[in-house]
């Protein structure tokens, strides 16, 4: 397998010094500071564990002869896929959004586990599902908009309102561009199904500071006015430099239910 990229690890990042720490752990935070005087920061802070909780979430990305992550298998179909055993977890977006880099990133500490990112857009056709040990599953599932695979709907639709063991849908958006029409699509879907779900803004390592601002302040008013099941804090990531990696980690541990408690930093 491949060597774990630097900062793939809380270890790593525990080494440098403490405001870049935070700007790794919680980019949602470094943002707060250029914020306007009076804003309302609630948004930022609701899901604020503490290291405890960091490292055991780590603990069940990282692979061992005891606890196997594992590529299980890929679907087009609902009858294709495996039986709904574990509590699963998927991630959506459109087809370039950075969907397949940030679940590699996600299992960087297991570097056997093989995600393939491809160059061009829209690569992903199938419903991948990798299995976390006995704890959860995770879903890549096909990109919507630009390439997406001609029976995207019909195979995405009832995957969600068919999956009864679906924890929580993660909503992937880009962090330059911000919400597009797709986007709205796919929001409006989840919506009208009922589905959990959370947003994600990806490659916040290309956004300028001022646009990633404007980005994520006009995503929380977007999720405030017109969402009922978006989770409201957005969570920021860059499968570069690792940001909100640690932190998406340890979300996913607590929506499948390994980690009920969840201490506040």
């Amino acid at each position: 397998g491949r060597a774990s990229p630097p900062l793939a690890a809380l270890s790593q990042v525990l080494r440098l010094e403490r405001s870049r720490r935070t700007a790794i752990v919680f980019p949602l935070q470094k943002l707060e500071r250029y914020l306007a005087p009076g804003t309302d920061t609630a948004r930022f802070r609701l899901f604020q564990p503490g290291l405890a909780a960091l490292q055991r979430a780590e603990a069940l990305f990282r692979s061992d002869r005891g606890h196997p992550i594992d590529y299980v298998s890929s679907a087009v179909r609902m009858d294709h896929a495996p039986p709904p055993a574990l509590p699963e977890v998927c991630f959506i977006g459109r087809s370039n959004v950075g969907k397949s880099s940030l679940i590699r990133a996600l299992f960087s500490l297991a570097p056997e586990v093989e995600v393939r990112v491809s160059k061009s857009p829209g690569h992903t056709k199938k419903m991948n599902f990798f299995k976390v040990g006995k704890y959860f599953t995770l879903v890549d599932m096909p990109g919507y908009g630009y390439r997406a695979p001609q029976d995207f709907v019909e195979m995405v639709e009832a995957y969600l309102q068919e999956r009864h063991n679906l924890k929580r849908t993660f909503l992937l958006v880009d962090g330059v561009v911000g919400l597009q029409k797709t986007d709205h699509i796919a929001v409006e879907m989840l919506e009208e199904f009922g589905i959990p779900y959370v947003m994600v803004l990806t490659k916040i390592d290309r956004a300028s500071r001022g646009l990633l601002l404007k980005n994520v302040l006009e995503i929380q008013e977007f999720v405030k006015e017109n969402t009922q099941g978006c989770f409201p804090q957005l969570f920021l990531v860059s499968s570069v430099e690792f940001s909100g990696v640690h932190l998406l980690r340890c979300f996913v541990a607590h929506v499948t239910g390994n980690l009920p408690t969840v201490e506040a930093r």
